[in-house]
């Protein structure tokens, strides 16, 4: 195809989830609601852990980061999706478009990496006690992030590359309410055998190392934690990790539901109530499944209001 052709597109218009005025105020109500406190929560959740020295470990310095993903790939969609429940023209730019993925993909995605960190050093703590402070050092930590957060980059570039690269000449509406990979797919007049095969197998690798690790790390978990005889270090142990499993179970099936289904079985209407999860409510949960069943963080909250 001519690349005059393939360069003509100059913005999208997201046709959002749904045209029904009752609706859209019921969904601009929730909507807000949850990325108001999904705001609150991970920014708490990072003065908190700045705030206390006693949360100056590793697990709450990977949390700290945990919350800065969900804030940033939180935002990258929120304000932009609520503006647009009630404007008229829903646009956004070619490469505004390529920017909300990018940042959407790295922050979401480091995430999945994050936990997999997280999983790590919960082995290390129990398994390894000892060993611990080596293991999990101020000069590991900061190595592992930046570890983190290198792959995904160069992750998420790939595939913003290989999406942005497609011919999308014609109808330039997204029957979505953000830029994601399956609705650029159906707008593009290209072959996108070279992105699902990138997907399958970039994405689709990390994806598995990073599940196979969190179930290889617990397995030895659960090994150590069973070897403790005292009833009450037992419940802690297996406290912290059902928070940890928690967080891994949402968001990697939901991952895995959106992007690891045979193209067949691809339902638009469905696929943006998926999305709608994990993009806003799975943010909001996050710091909530970690504090509420954390002492840690309890008795920093309770500092603060003593302090006070």
């Amino acid at each position: 195809m001519n690349r005059d052709n393939c360069s003509s597109m100059t913005e999208f218009i997201f046709l959002g989830i749904t045209d029904n005025t009752v609706n859209k105020v019921t969904l601009f109500i929730m909507v807000l609601l949850v990325y108001l406190i999904s705001l609150l929560a991970n920014l708490g959740m990072i003065t908190l852990i700045r705030m206390d020295p006693q949360l100056h470990t590793p697990m709450y310095f990977c949390l700290s980061h945990l919350s800065f993903c969900d804030l940033c790939y939180s935002t990258a969609i929120g304000p932009k999706m609520l503006v647009d429940l009630f404007a008229k023209n829903k646009t956004i730019s070619f490469y505004g478009c390529a920017l909300q993925f990018l940042v959407f993909y790295i922050f979401a995605d480091s995430e999945c990496l994050l936990l997999a960190v997280m999983a790590y050093d919960q082995y290390k703590a129990i398994s390894s006690p000892l060993l611990y402070e080596v293991s999990m050092s101020s000069r590991v930590c900061p190595l592992l992030m930046d570890g983190v957060y290198l792959v995904r980059m160069a992750d998420g570039l790939i595939h913003t590359t290989l999406a942005f690269c497609l011919c999308f000449h014609g109808s330039n509406e997204i029957n979505h309410f953000f830029c994601d990979l399956s609705p650029l797919f159906r707008l593009s007049c290209s072959d996108i055998q070279v992105n699902e095969l990138a997907l399958f197998l970039v994405f689709g690798f990390i994806e598995l190392s990073t599940i196979s690790g969190v179930l290889v790390f617990y397995f030895y978990i659960v090994f150590s934690v069973l070897k403790i005889h005292s009833v009450e270090g037992r419940f802690k142990a297996f406290s912290t990790c059902t928070s940890h499993l928690t967080a891994v179970a949402i968001l990697q099936g939901t991952i895995l539901f959106m992007y690891f289904r045979p193209s067949s079985s691809y339902c638009l209407d469905q696929d943006k109530m998926t999305s709608l999860f994990y993009t806003l409510v799975t943010p909001m949960l996050n710091p909530l499944i970690y504090s509420l069943r954390n002492k840690d963080m309890i008795q920093a909250l309770e500092k603060i209001k003593l302090k006070r």
